[in-house]
């Protein structure tokens, strides 16, 4: 399934999760320390929640999930094709799951990425990522947010 990725930074990660099971009607997918998302069918939603990274309320990130590795692949292309600059990260582990992804910014820096799940895995508490974007990467180099970016 394909769906759009909404990452939010929240203060208080109990009290968030509440809030949403009750919007979507529906349970978080995964339950990690300072960490959940939800894998919404309608719509087609991933919401995840990252607690005490970065101000609470705010945007986190964005992003598409894909079925495979060949789309990240086909999207890295047709992005880099229209003249986007994009870095890639292959097998990295991100928010208790092993990815590859594409990210891309948008004009005002919004922080984009297309991935697809590749198995779960475990990180020790409150970590979210095993290493951090390169400071060179392409889009990561545009956003002074960039270590702030998770799953």
């Amino acid at each position: 399934m394909t769906r759009v990725q909404l990452a939010l930074n929240v203060s208080d990660l109990e009290a968030a999760v509440a809030f949403y099971s009750k919007l979507f009607d529906a349970p978080p997918a995964k339950r990690r320390p300072g960490y959940a998302n939800f894998a919404i069918e309608e719509p087609p939603l991933k919401l995840v929640l990252v607690e005490g990274h970065g101000a609470p309320g705010t945007l986190n990130h964005l992003g598409v999930e894909v079925p495979s590795t060949d789309e990240v692949r086909a999207t890295q292309r047709r992005l880099a094709a229209t003249g986007l600059a994009t870095a890639t990260e292959d097998e990295v582990e991100c928010c208790y799951a092993l990815q590859d992804k594409v990210w891309v910014d948008a004009p005002d820096g919004e922080p984009w990425e297309v991935y697809t799940v590749l198995e779960d895995v475990e990180m020790a508490p409150g970590e979210l990522r095993s290493v951090e974007p390169t400071a060179d990467a392409a889009c990561c180099a545009s956003a002074p947010e960039s270590a702030s970016r998770c799953c």
